[in-house]
């Protein structure tokens, strides 16, 4: 099994206790933290690169920012397991191991987050080359 296949389908806690379920979520938090702060450092970079380009434009981030969205991105990781948890809790033992699938889609709506200003910045810079021809 490859490690990304690890990240990405990483086996539910069986034991579904309080304790390990917090654990199961907070051993994965360092990964998580790595791919979506890489993805904001590929940001940061396309988003300088890009107003940097001709026509270009005076840009510049703060720390500010950049540390406000690691605070909240954690805080909703967080979010995580305290909603397995109340799944637990409301469901018994019932409850779906929904672990891995809400890491997963954690995971890959925060690094969709993070990368949204690429995407912002691309139009923002075509608009500016538009202008600059008309």
């Amino acid at each position: 099994m490859s490690y990304l296949t690890r990240v990405l389908y990483p086996l539910p806690d069986h034991r579904r206790t309080g304790w390990s379920l917090f654990h199961w979520w907070e051993s994965r938090r360092l990964t998580y933290n790595v791919a979506v702060g890489g993805a904001g450092l590929f940001t940061l970079g396309a988003v300088h690169l890009l107003a940097w380009l001709p026509p270009s434009v005076p840009m510049s981030v703060g720390w500010q920012p950049v540390v406000a969205f690691g605070v909240l991105a954690n805080v909703c990781y967080t979010g995580g397991w305290l909603m397995e948890l109340g799944m637990k809790a409301l469901w018994g033992p019932d409850s779906p191991r929904a672990g891995p699938a809400l890491f997963r889609q954690g995971l890959i709506f925060s690094v969709g987050v993070t990368q949204l200003p690429v995407l912002l910045s691309a139009f923002w810079w075509i608009t500016r080359v538009i202008r600059a021809i008309f």
